[in-house]
């Protein structure tokens, strides 16, 4: 039978597939595919490429599919934002690593990164759908596993986007407090303004979402040219005007202000500020629903978009690195960002607010991209009933075909998270890091599982239109390593000796939120979730 989602009722096309009543089992290929396309009209947009994934995977077409090609590279490349992001938040890699270390860790990064991101584009194109990790791991893993394994993965994956999305705009309203500091010397920030500076940038991200979805789907092209005009404006800026370091500082010296016993225990704890550059390079697999042809396009966006912008990231990284004359009082700087004290030692006051405007401006792009990446998983995952309330999460708007109820929530999640930063500067930080260990955790479950399904039962891989071929087995283990690798080191605090204050709590966040999964299972899960695998018809339309 064609299989529909409790929440569809006010859909026309799912009311013609409850009317149709159609057979399936049993009907060739064609007959299957002519009887999905009556059942789930064409929408603009809509290949039938798009329409075979769909039925495959047992799931309509809700939303709409927004996203030509170029406009899906361009928001991969504006969410995932790797230069912006490693210009305004490497503090911790500065002081655990110095100059050098900085540097060799990204490169590192960049290439251990590019195996797990070679993996989820193949699945990405495998299974184009919203669900991303947690649909994988339903798909590929072991029967016995599926169910629980799968349900534990949306969780965390749920949770660390969730987070993430907090992250990204608490980093835009600490910018905007040190811009106040570099205009008004006298100008202390406080944690309470912060946050509300926080609440202003949500309240962007939410109309944005719910209103304007349309038209921010069609400007994701000229905002990709802003992102190269913006890094062409910084990279000439320090080129020309700033003091430099020599190359052999650069290259070569490294430090270790954290107090870690050696210098390679600082610069493993001092990679997380490449790691969190590179975050969210998947989010437009979440996005899968709303690409037209999403099963060959999206995963050339994820491919192409980490190239793009780990090339950009290392010309940007070397200008930076070159142009802090004086590592220490960069550290210190009153603003709280090194960027800032390379700024204002390459132009005036006027210059360092239009550099730092116009990088802000796109760190508020990829927020937006990325609160809609992240209400997209939120409701993929109530979708298949993961969640509490999964009824009214996974509700689709019928005039605007976007989860509005799933984006309400997310925008108030990251509400919620960011009043702990008014009590607790640490405990807000340790939020943010559950990003990385939880993110990464579902990386190493999905990739592992897809491991083991080419391993075991290579017959009952799905066709991917963008496949890794007969290099799958080999750039899956060495994804899968780097993988469980990155998670090992993210729990690390950031120095030494460690106290209240410094203890990265992020471990105990990830340990309580899988409890806590693991109750919602017993309690919940292992009686209403049975998975996408559920839904999965056994052979691929093609």
């Amino acid at each position: 039978m064609v299989q529909h989602n409790d929440n569809a009722d006010s859909q026309s096309s799912q009311i013609a597939a409850k009317q149709a009543n159609y057979t399936l089992d049993g009907m060739e290929d064609g007959d299957a595919d002519d009887v999905y396309s009556r059942a789930n009209p064409a929408r603009p947009g809509f290949t039938k490429s798009d329409q075979k994934d769909m039925w495959r995977m047992g799931k309509m077409q809700e939303l709409k599919r927004s996203y030509r090609p170029l406009s899906a590279l361009s928001f991969a490349v504006i969410l995932t934002a790797v230069w912006e992001f490693l210009l305004v938040a490497n503090t911790q890699g500065l002081i655990d690593g110095g100059l050098a270390g900085v540097f060799w860790s990204y490169i590192w990064t960049f290439i251990g990164f590019g195996f797990v991101e070679l993996s989820l584009a193949e699945m990405a194109s495998m299974a184009p759908i919203s669900g991303g990790q947690y649909h994988w791991v339903s798909e590929f893993a072991p029967p016995n596993l599926q169910q629980f394994l799968s349900y534990v993965v949306g969780w965390m994956s749920t949770l660390s986007w969730q987070a993430g999305n907090a992250s990204g705009s608490f980093l835009t309203g600490t910018i905007i407090q040190s811009l106040l500091v570099v205009n008004y010397p006298h100008y202390e920030p406080q944690r309470w303004q912060g946050t509300l500076f926080v609440f202003a940038m949500v309240i962007v991200l939410c109309v944005v979402n719910i209103w304007g979805s349309e038209i921010w789907a069609k400007i994701q092209n000229g905002l990709l040219i802003l992102h190269i005009v913006v890094f062409l404006a910084v990279i000439i800026t320090l080129w020309v005007l700033a003091p430099h370091q020599s190359a052999k500082a650069v290259f070569t010296e490294f430090t270790n202000a954290g107090g870690w016993p050696t210098m390679g225990l600082s610069l493993m704890v001092g990679q997380i500020t490449a790691l969190y550059a590179m975050l969210g390079s998947d989010a437009t697999a979440h996005m899968s629903e709303e690409v037209r042809d999403a099963g060959r396009y999206v995963p050339i966006s994820l491919f192409w978009s980490y190239m793009g912008n780990g090339a950009m990231a290392i010309v940007l990284l070397i200008t930076y690195l070159f142009s802090i004359d004086n590592l220490e009082a960069a550290l210190e700087d009153p603003s709280g960002f090194p960027f800032i004290y390379v700024f204002k030692s390459a132009v005036s006051t006027a210059g360092v607010n239009a550099l730092t405007i116009l990088v802000l401006i796109l760190i508020i792009a990829a927020n937006i991209s990325f609160n809609a990446s992240t209400a997209r998983q939120t409701f993929a995952f109530a979708r298949d009933k993961g969640l509490p309330f999964s009824k009214w999460l996974s509700h689709v708007n019928p005039q605007r075909e976007v989860p509005v109820n799933a984006i309400i929530v997310t925008c108030a999640c990251t509400m919620l998270l960011s009043l702990i930063n008014i009590g607790s500067n640490v405990a807000f930080n340790a939020i943010i890091s559950l990003q990385v260990v939880a993110l990464f955790s579902t990386y190493a479950v999905s990739i592992s599982c897809v491991l083991y399904r080419r391993i075991k039962h290579p017959e009952l891989v799905p066709t991917a239109r963008w496949s890794l071929g007969r290099w799958g087995i080999p750039v899956n283990i060495v994804g899968l390593s780097y993988s469980t690798f990155s998670f090992f080191w993210a729990f690390w605090p950031n120095e030494t000796p460690v106290t209240l204050e410094t203890f990265n709590w992020s471990v105990v966040l990830f340990v309580g939120v899988f409890i806590i999964s693991l109750v919602m299972y017993i309690v919940q899960g292992r009686r209403v979730y049975k998975g996408p695998v559920a839904d999965i018809r056994a052979s691929r339309v093609d």
